[in-house]
């Protein structure tokens, strides 16, 4: 059993860094992976995801802070504008201390001068170009045959690596290219001076086992492999990047082309997050490590995502919002009991706030439990079960319960215990004024349940005489007041009620009840508020008998006056 996976072992890691040298030999024989941010080059060209000058600098602080050893900064030729912003980055960001600051060119001098112009302050500049060698981008997209291609590959390689000592030589569509091609340009680029050399699965087509088997018989059958960084670089059009990224490495490749969140062309990149915890969690298996600072991933997360305007789904591993959340009763019971039941890393290793038990529908009574002791609601044991109910009656209405439904679920079930009179059923029909009817069922005393109806010029108003018109309790009601306990049409709606004697009032007394009820429907949490401050006046006034005995005297009342 790998080590990570053992159940008794935590994160081994507590600075969440992975221990990898920087020098370039010491990587290609150490299992030290080389981390190539393209977030924003390739992450950019995402659809609606552009990036101004500005925010490509503060990207680039962060992701310098989190430890990547590479910045694809952008795409110099493409525009003034994007010159510009890489150059600002290399001037700034491309420190002694730094990561490598690199940009893309096309084979072309006019492209490599750009880049070239573009990265040169940075203390370690690189010049990154490509060109396709599947038959179909030759072809169709290009223009050229295979020996223009070759040709091309020697004059341009060459030129960037008079400019520049870091070139990095990318065969676009690599994985739909003949093999035996893809190593001939592939051997002409080292031999032109290309120091690291890599592989694209630019449309996401190869599956695991074959990118695997491509990049080992290429670093197998290349002359001058050796003395180069491999490089994989997976698109996600078959939801397969990671795990391509991942074979690339296993097979010899030491340098991976990711983005933040996995942005990128069409379905995006192999995503940042995904490769950096995957080496990270399974260490002990793959003997391969990185030099990111883990525990800045939820960070730069969150920048890319606001920049951008691309939200994360929820579900996205390591980062989403639900990466570290649970709600099936049984997950939560084990996280209760220990969280490497259920997680096999720790929020806090990749800078998120914390493990989340979410409260719904398929939540256990021991996470409501706990979580109502986080609240700091001390609920008697006997009660637990009848707030359970209440709260499984609420989740099966509501997606999620909140911090704020649970406490208006405890306030109502508190008011529900001692009292005398209970709603059982709520029914309501809404019409024109004066043509509003509820009819209530109420638990008496004595195990009874009795029923009434009443037509008021309001659901509410209804409702409330046809629990007066069994209980026939006289008050006046001072105050009534409504709102939302969270936000959404789902939304749980609190209600209170403040009622005093009928006669009090008219002598001046100022003594009162106040009721309080929660239900996602307004109309019912409205009758549980009234009934809960009925419940109060009566008992304080000693009135049970008499609202007992009216009750009592028929099994069906009906008030049709709306008067």
């Amino acid at each position: 059993m790998d080590k990570e996976m053992n159940p008794a072992n935590g994160d081994a890691d507590p600075n969440g860094r992975s221990r990898a040298g920087s020098d370039q030999n010491d990587r290609k024989s150490d299992g030290a992976v080389k981390i190539f941010d393209t977030t924003l080059r390739d992450g950019e060209q995402s659809p609606g995801a552009s990036l101004t000058s500005a925010e490509k600098l503060e990207l680039a602080r962060q992701l310098a802070i989190l430890g990547v050893d590479i910045i694809e900064a952008g795409f110099p030729a493409a525009s003034p504008d994007d010159l510009e912003g890489v150059r600002r980055i290399a001037a700034t960001v491309g420190t002694e201390q730094g990561p490598v600051i690199a940009g893309l060119a096309r084979t072309s001098h006019d492209d490599i001068d750009r880049a070239w112009e573009a990265v040169r302050e940075a203390a370690k500049p690189r010049i990154h170009c490509f060109i396709a060698t599947s038959a179909l981008h030759m072809e169709r997209k290009l223009g050229l045959t295979p020996a223009e291609v070759l040709s091309r590959t020697v004059e341009t390689v060459g030129y960037a690596a008079s400019l520049c000592r870091d070139v990095e030589f990318s065969a676009e569509d690599a994985s739909r290219s003949d093999p035996a091609f893809l190593a001939e340009v592939l051997e002409a680029a080292i031999a032109s001076g290309a120091t690291t050399v890599n592989i694209p699965d630019t449309v996401g087509y190869a599956l695991p086992q074959e990118y695997g088997a491509l990049i080992a018989n290429l670093i197998a059958q290349t002359p001058g492999a050796g003395d180069v960084i491999w490089s994989v670089h997976c698109h996600d059009d078959l939801g397969l990047a990671t795990a391509n990224t991942l074979a690339g490495l296993q097979a010899g490749a030491r340098q991976a082309e990711v983005t933040i969140n996995g942005l990128g062309e069409r379905a995006g990149n192999a995503s940042l997050e995904e490769v950096v915890m995957a080496l990270y969690t399974r260490r002990g298996a793959q003997r391969l490590s990185t030099a990111v600072n883990t525990r800045h991933l939820a960070r730069s997360s969150r920048m890319v995502s606001h920049y951008t305007g691309m939200v994360v789904p929820p579900n996205k591993a390591i980062v989403g919002a639900n990466a570290f959340a649970h709600e099936a009763g049984i997950h939560q019971h084990g996280m209760l009991q220990d969280r490497r039941t259920y997680e096999i890393m720790t929020p806090q290793t990749v800078g998120a706030e914390g493990s989340r038990l979410v409260l719904g529908k398929h939540s256990g009574k021991h996470a409501v439990r706990q979580r109502l002791e986080q609240l700091g609601i001390d609920v008697p044991e006997a009660s637990v079960g009848e707030l359970f109910r209440a709260f499984k009656a609420l989740a099966d209405r509501k997606k999620t319960v909140t911090d704020a439904d649970l406490r208006a679920l405890v306030t109502d079930e508190v008011q529900i215990e001692d009292a005398l009179y209970e709603l059982v059923d709520l029914q309501v029909s809404c019409g024109r004024p004066g043509l509003s009817t509820a009819t209530v069922r109420l638990s008496c005393p004595g195990g009874h349940e009795r029923v009434a109806a009443s037509v008021a010029d309001g659901p509410v108003n209804a409702a409330f005489r046809a629990i007066d018109s069994l209980l026939e309790t006289p008050n006046t009601l001072i105050e009534y007041a409504v709102h939302g306990v969270t936000a959404g049409r789902d939304a749980l709606g609190e209600v209170t009620v403040r009622l005093a004697p009928e006669d009090s009032v008219d002598e001046g007394n100022t003594t009162s009840f106040g009721g309080y009820g929660a239900d996602t429907d307004v109309i019912a949490a409205s009758a549980k508020a009234y009934l809960s401050a009925l419940n109060q006046l009566i008992a304080a006034n000693g009135l049970q008998a008499v609202a007992s005995a009216a009750v009592m005297t028929e099994d069906y009342r009906s008030v049709n006056s709306p008067s």
